[in-house]
């Protein structure tokens, strides 16, 4: 695959990621007005610790090299399987790395058993992406089912 090809599949990929995700599956406001469905540029930069203007130069076929860090957010970032991360990797050129499993965020005991003993108050969790990672029975009962 000749780079040029390589750079608008690496594109079209991210694109198609983006599209698919609703701004409430990763706990960010739906707002008023979209003209583009699923995610903004600006929302998976953002959701992915990396500058708008890198974000877009990789959608716009740019020929940039990126890190296997901002490949590890954006793959985090973009809610990607195991299998599209690996594609991903692959079409950025990136030796898909071994010893980082995908980020993945948990709350301690304690405050799970705090939350869980407020009884009717509303309690929920946000981690690093705004998404909810522990909630109670009464903030289901109150904003929506979270499960």
């Amino acid at each position: 695959m000749q780079d040029s090809e390589r750079r608008q599949a690496l594109a079209d990929f991210l694109k198609t990621r983006r599209s698919r995700l609703a701004p409430e599956a990763v706990g960010l406001p739906r707002g008023v007005r979209r003209r583009t469905p699923g995610l903004r540029r600006e929302e998976v930069a953002q959701l992915a610790h990396i500058g708008t203007t890198w974000y877009t130069w990789l959608e716009q076929e740019r020929d940039i090299h990126v890190s296997v860090d901002v490949l590890d957010s954006l793959a985090s970032a973009l809610m990607l399987t195991p299998d599209e991360r690996r594609h991903l990797f692959t079409l950025a050129e990136q030796a898909l790395p071994t010893d980082n499993p995908p980020f993945e965020e948990k709350i301690s005991p304690i405050i799970e058993r705090f939350i869980d003993n407020l009884g009717d108050i509303p309690c929920y969790v946000l981690g690093r992406r705004w998404d909810r990672i522990a909630w109670n029975a009464a903030a289901c009962a109150l904003f929506e089912d979270f499960s």
